[in-house]
């Protein structure tokens, strides 16, 4: 069986979350299978192999969860995007629309070199409005978008749409 077909299989449909009429994908099998993970990883770094990477943000929460790993495999940094308030120094601040509201995410000003180019990474792509605003704090800090990576798209929501004015380069490893 192939990565994405893998992906599929482990993943739950959550029927009514966070809302009522929303089916929520739910990732947190594919973390019960090492296995997985860990081909995932692979070709996470895989797709990264033709690119300059110079650090890896992942969102919060679950985009931290194969950031990390993939940071550690690429010997680069990995930087932490957060909601407003949880990071200690001066940060990069960005508000943004979300399917059911709004939110603010921050990242610290001294995280990223300017002229890095960054892989921007979080776990499903849908509306595409957190990375769209993580691409943003990228920029505000003077690095380079070099490419997203997601675990999982949502294609019906076209969020891949917001990604392409800020790279080409944009991986998924399973569509929906």
């Amino acid at each position: 069986m192939n990565l994405e077909d893998r992906i599929k299989q482990a993943m739950v449909d959550v029927y009514d979350f966070p809302s009522p009429g929303i089916v929520f994908k739910d990732i947190t099998p594919l973390f019960q299978d090492p296995a997985l993970l860990n081909d995932l990883v692979e070709a996470m770094a895989e797709a990264c192999k033709n690119e300059r990477i110079d650090a890896i943000v992942g969102l919060e929460s679950r985009g931290f969860l194969l950031a990390v790993p993939l940071s550690m495999k690429m010997n680069v940094p990995f930087i932490m995007i957060r909601k407003e308030g949880k990071l200690p120094r001066e940060c990069h601040s960005i508000s943004y629309d979300l399917e059911y509201g709004s939110s603010t995410i921050e990242m610290h000003k001294d995280a990223l070199k300017p002229g890095s180019r960054v892989l921007i990474h979080d776990d499903v792509l849908a509306t595409g409005g957190t990375a769209e605003a993580a691409a943003k704090l990228v920029l505000q800090a003077g690095a380079e978008v070099a490419m997203f990576q997601f675990i999982v798209e949502l294609s019906f929501l076209k969020g891949m749409e917001r990604m392409l004015p800020y790279s080409p380069c944009v991986t998924t490893f399973a569509r929906f």
